[in-house]
């Protein structure tokens, strides 16, 4: 459903129009969050692309992904781009001006996009080492961060040597930061149920013990009810899942060299694959 115009939108979005250069509200703005189509509310554009040309239009160097179309000028001299979504006139593309190394410049008129800010939230994931599930999860869009962590057990501040005693009861867990404008808390867990093995119960692959179980973390009510309902949908496709589902504690981060481990040796996950199961 198309949201109503006014008559300056209409002239820009429905007519091709252009707003004055230095007029628009987010020329000289740079906040973190995603632009959006003023007429259908599709997303357009992450602030991460957004950069500052001085043309007096904003500008990006790269959309989402198959979020605006390109469309030749009539008169086969620019390059017109319009919301796939709808078709509402965003402005023009130019290529070769070398402002950002993408070499990519979306110059967009402010009247045809309506900013929404960054919600950033927090999941946490246990699958095992946590080296394999931190790798899948940064590499998500949508994710900001996803760092190794311990959590569930009762010893303040643990260390690796404590946890690998498999007596201070906490689990190998992932603290995954996602910008929810982009991806859903239940994209995640779906994510997680195709990068590990639910239904091994003593561990993950060759890494057997308490401190690899399988768990997802909740931090309240509706993240508990998301998780719930995608184990059962995976228990109606013949899965024996054992994943634990409790109530997030604290998070402590791992040691420095536990971060980013795959990513610093640059090599890949031995004990998690990704398996499509949605």
């Amino acid at each position: 459903m198309f949201r109503e115009l006014t008559p300056q939108e209409r002239y820009v979005i429905e007519e091709k129009g252009t707003e004055r250069p230095f007029s628009g509200r987010y020329n000289d703005f740079y906040e973190d969050g995603v632009y959006k189509c003023k007429r259908c509310d599709a997303k357009l554009y992450d602030s991460s692309s957004k950069f500052k040309s001085g043309c007096g239009w904003p500008s990006f160097d790269e959309e989402i992904e198959e979020a605006v179309k390109r469309v030749l000028d009539p008169d086969g001299r620019r390059v017109e781009i319009v919301c796939a979504n709808c078709g509402a006139h965003l402005g023009h593309v130019f290529e070769g001006e070398g402002f950002t190394p993408k070499n990519v410049r979306h110059c967009v008129n402010s009247i045809s996009l309506e900013f929404e800010p960054k919600k950033l939230n927090i999941a946490y994931f246990a699958g095992g080492c946590f080296w394999g599930v931190e790798y899948f999860f940064n590499l998500k869009e949508g994710v900001v961060d996803a760092k190794s962590g311990y959590m569930g057990g009762e010893l303040k501040n643990p260390t690796y040597e404590d946890v690998c005693s498999k007596k201070s009861g906490h689990l190998e867990v992932v603290e995954v930061t996602y910008n929810e404008n982009l991806v859903t808390y239940e994209e995640l867990v779906k994510l997680f149920f195709e990068i590990h093995d639910p239904t091994q119960k003593d561990g993950q692959g060759p890494d057997i013990g308490p401190q690899y179980r399988s768990a997802i973390f909740v931090i309240n009510e509706k993240q508990r009810e998301v998780a719930k309902k995608i184990i059962e949908l995976l228990k109606s496709k013949g899965l024996n899942v054992v994943t634990e589902i409790r109530s997030a504690s604290t998070f402590y981060e791992a040691e420095d060299y536990h971060q980013y481990y795959y990513k610093r040796t640059k090599k890949t996950p031995y004990c998690h694959r990704y398996i499509k199961r949605f």
